[in-house]
């Protein structure tokens, strides 16, 4: 992304103020947006601030951006500005008599936003400042500054020259001034969480941008681009085709769904398709709330929502209803595919509604259902591996049983999609003639974790057992962001501390870990778009950190910051894995080895939902000696847990840690 002004000091000051004001403005109109007598006014202000502070000759050299778009964030910062030493992030509140909180996080989160995602900032520390024209003075003594995203600094429109010398002599002369040239080349590379993606897509203007802008993350630029050749040779050759696309935890499956649903097919009528209700209810409130902030119709903004955005279950049992309704839509994205019901959850008369009565697999139903359309359609199949958490799920095997007696199919996937350990996680034993491959449709590389990729390689090395594999991960140069306490209350202070500038933390627990109430955490997420969307001081938000969600709220989810707290579901008493289930007042064992698999997907799930840090709190438990010892939640079993996990190599979690490690930009 470009700012929509860059100018070098001179060339600011020798522009009149309304003539800063006027190029902003032509900028703003090749966005096909309208001009607001209050956003002129404000443009004015800010070049009338800058011409003031700017006016010394040190600062001669600087450059000077205005109206920087930040496409993650769907905003734009006021000004950032190049020294010969830093990157200023200024956010100007024309006519505030103070610095409110409010302000001072959207300011430090331009800075992060920056830090994390623009190239040029990797070695220069980024600097938020916060100018309230009208706030009273007030000493100002800056700490040193070496890296990073410092909180932000106040200032006023008197002030801010001022403010501006001393942070520079708190830098200190650098070895090699900051190339501005190198810096404005550098490319922004965002990386938007499932919400923001999906807000983005579902606006025609920003979906182009977001694609530009993450033309850097290649991987999911090939297989969206495999998926693209696949659909079009359908359509050429009238064919039905199935397009398995597989990949690793946060490496962006639902990404490319949403860009298939919400690019360049949106006029054939695609739909995403998810049994995960929750992920539903998020992202239909999610795109209602933004269309209302645009000045949108809600309604429609929510009804185009319910067209695109659907509940499989609910898909499959319509058509299934009306055997002769042909589809709307030519193509679906079928969203954690793996874990479409198997014949007998299908037909479960627990399952049915109404007059509705499957009588196969829902894999089976899809593929006659698309098949009605005459000359060709295509299901796109989002496989997540090791992300099964549910009794009859059904897998991959079930699709491809389901395709080799479908003579009218053909099928497109991966290598990985014929190589995994479990049977049921195969498609198939070996070639099929109605199976092409193309390693493209698998997605390897990381999105969601902003600044380690080697999180979820950590993760799948930890509940394998593998602890040499997982400490070696853990000793690169950028260690794996997971951090292990004992004290509830020092998890929530460190989620604080760690979620600067509007960056989201929540609590996550397994559905299973059901003596949590006793170890003082015992509240589920009751409104799971509250919990996603609101934000503190509404009791119901996630970074209130009151309740929790489990892996089925927040599976294909995504929070900054993580507070996940183990049960007593996964324990590891003598160097192995033992699975539990609470029966009464008792924990049973688990013995059956898919609901054995099924705890640990559902740590998988729970251990990969942050982009940034995950505390992992593991309650102290019941010690043997106390008279009131709680066997449900032994203490011995509970440090069993923590020390593995430290040898693994997470990190004690000490007051001392705080978020503002050196960046790793994607």
């Amino acid at each position: 992304m470009r700012p929509w002004l860059t100018l070098g000091v001179p060339a600011l000051l020798a522009l009149p103020d309304e003539g800063v004001a006027a190029k902003l403005a032509l900028a703003q109109t090749y966005r096909h947006a309208t001009i607001e007598p209050a956003q002129r006014d404000a443009w004015i202000a800010t070049a009338r601030i800058l011409r003031t502070a700017l006016s010394g000759p040190e600062v001669a050299g600087w450059t000077v951006m205005l109206e920087y778009d930040l496409l993650r964030l769907e905003k734009r910062a006021d000004c950032v500005i190049l020294t010969d030493r830093a990157v200023l992030v200024l956010e100007i509140k024309d006519g505030a008599a103070g610095h409110a909180p409010a302000d001072r996080r959207q300011a430090e989160d331009y800075a992060l936003d920056l830090r994390d995602f623009h190239a040029g900032c990797r070695d220069w520390p980024v600097v938020p400042i916060l100018v309230a024209t009208l706030a009273p003075a007030a000493p100002f003594e800056p700490p040193l500054i070496w890296q990073g995203v410092p909180p932000p600094f106040p200032a006023n429109a008197a002030g801010l020259a001022g403010t501006l010398r001393a942070i520079q002599a708190a830098i200190g002369p650098p070895a090699a001034p900051l190339d501005h040239a190198a810096w404005l080349a550098a490319p922004y590379r965002p990386v938007p969480n499932v919400l923001e993606a999906a807000t983005m897509l579902f606006d025609r203007h920003r979906s182009a941008e977001m694609v530009s802008a993450r033309a850097d993350a290649a991987n999911l630029t090939r297989t969206t681009e495999a998926v693209r050749r696949a659909i079009e040779a359908a359509r050429t050759a009238s064919r039905h085709v199935i397009v398995f696309v597989t990949g690793i935890p946060g490496a962006g499956k639902t990404l490319c769904g949403l860009n298939i649903v919400f690019g360049s097919l949106r006029n054939d009528g695609a739909a995403f398709l998810t049994g995960n209700a929750p992920l539903v209810e998020v992202l239909r409130e999610s795109l209602a709330r933004r269309a209302a902030e645009g000045g949108q119709g809600r309604t429609k903004a929510r009804r185009d929502a319910v067209t695109a955005l659907q509940n499989v279950h609910r898909f499959l049992e319509q058509y299934v209803e009306k055997p002769t309704e042909i589809p709307e839509a030519r193509v679906i994205v079928f969203d954690e595919a793996q874990r479409a019901w198997d014949r007998a959850q299908a037909t479960k008369p627990s399952q049915r509604r109404g007059a509705s009565k499957l009588t196969s697999s829902e894999p089976a139903h899809t593929l006659e259902i698309m098949e009605r359309h005459a000359d060709w359609s295509v299901i796109v199949a989002l496989i997540g591996n090791g992300q099964e958490i549910n009794t009859g799920e059904a897998g991959l095997a079930e699709w491809g049983r389901v395709i080799e007696a479908s003579p009218g199919w053909r099928a497109v996937a991966a290598p990985r999609a014929l190589s995994a350990p479990l049977a049921a996680q195969r498609l198939a034993d070996g070639p099929r003639p109605w199976l092409a491959l193309d390693p493209d449709l698998d997605l390897t590389v990381p999105m969601r974790s902003v600044r380690d990729p080697q999180g979820a390689p950590w993760v799948d090395a930890v509940l394998a057992g593998d602890v040499q594999a997982a400490a070696r991960i853990a000793g690169q140069p950028e260690s794996v962001p997971y951090f292990v306490t004992r004290d509830l209350h020092a998890m929530r202070a460190a989620l604080r501390g760690f979620s600067r500038g509007l960056r989201r933390p929540g609590l996550v627990a397994s559905s299973g870990a059901r003596r949590l109430r006793a170890e003082g955490l015992g509240v589920q997420a009751a409104d799971i778009p509250h919990w996603f969307l609101d934000r503190w001081p509404d009791i119901r938000a996630s970074d209130a950190l009151e309740t929790y969600a489990t892996e089925y709220d927040c599976q294909g989810l995504e929070l900054d910051q993580v507070g996940l707290a183990w049960g007593g579901d996964l324990l590891r008493p003598h160097g192995e894995w033992v699975m539990r289930s609470l029966s009464g007042a008792r924990w049973n064992t688990t013995r059956n080895e898919t609901d054995r698999a099924f705890t640990l997907n559902t740590y998988r799930v729970l251990l990969t939902r942050a982009r940034y840090e995950t505390v992992i709190w593991v309650p102290p438990g019941s010690p043997q000696e106390d008279p009131w010892h709680d066997s449900t939640r032994s203490a011995a079993e509970l440090d069993a847990v923590e020390r593995y996990l430290l040898a693994c190599g997470a990190r004690p979690l000490s007051p001392a840690h705080r978020a503002d490690p050196a960046p790793v930009l994607l």
